[in-house]
């Protein structure tokens, strides 16, 4: 059984322009005519209207959407998880989620459903949650290295291009050798992973890439990853 991971660097059903693609894209993976997915919108402190935008979209699709929140009453997360197709983890504050994950025991439940063939997925903080490490504006004051759930090795860096502080941080700290490489996603793209390694990157807006970056000769290389245009 295959394992699948789509980390998004930007975009998607959280933003008023969504077109639905990489949400189809996602359900699609699992090859079934009415896939469960459920939501995790914990980086947002279970936000109420980013919740309703993803019913909004998914009730739209041919789906089963629910989802688990940790800030009022919490549903058996165990049982709920492992019964799902695909899972989808939404943006904003991945230090914070982490920390309700791990009190939860959630990361565990999620590392146990993606073996079993679960499909994991998200945005931004529900992007790099899946890494080694994933850097991150968790801290108001700058961006950090924030150790992650290890499913995929490596650093990932989401928003590559649209946000002005994230290409000079990822030349910084491969300049101070604080990682080998990053994998820096773009808004609208995102990078499919299968059993762990990288199988291509899925542009969802125009001419939108994924690289891998690394130094090379004490230069900075950015290596794109083969391109699937929606």
């Amino acid at each position: 059984m295959k394992k699948h991971i789509i980390a998004i660097g930007g975009g998607g059903f959280g933003r008023s322009n969504s077109s639905y693609l990489i949400e189809k894209y996602i359900l699609n993976l699992s090859k079934k005519n009415s896939p469960k997915i459920c939501f995790l919108p914990t980086a947002t402190g279970d936000d109420d209207s980013y919740i309703v935008r993803f019913y909004s979209i998914f009730t739209r699709l041919n789906c089963v959407p629910s989802h688990i929140e940790f800030f009022k009453r919490t549903m058996d997360i165990s049982n709920h998880i492992i019964n799902q197709d695909v899972v989808f983890v939404g943006g904003g504050n991945t230090k914070s989620m982490l920390a309700v994950w791990n009190d939860w025991g959630m990361s565990k439940l999620l590392k146990h459903a993606y073996n079993k063939g679960v499909i994991m997925s998200g945005v931004s903080a529900g992007a790099i949650c899946w890494f080694t490490s994933g850097i991150t504006d968790s801290w108001d004051n700058e961006l950090k290295i924030l150790p992650c759930l290890d499913f995929i090795k490596g650093t990932c860096c989401p928003h590559y291009d649209e946000e002005p502080t994230r290409i000079p941080y990822v030349k910084k700290i491969l300049y101070d050798n604080k990682v080998s490489n990053c994998i820096a996603i773009e808004g609208g793209s995102a990078i499919h992973f299968i059993d762990g390694m990288p199988f291509k990157n899925v542009s969802f807006k125009k001419n939108k890439n994924s690289y891998n970056v690394f130094l090379k000769n004490k230069d900075i290389v950015e290596s794109p990853f083969e391109m699937v245009q929606l």
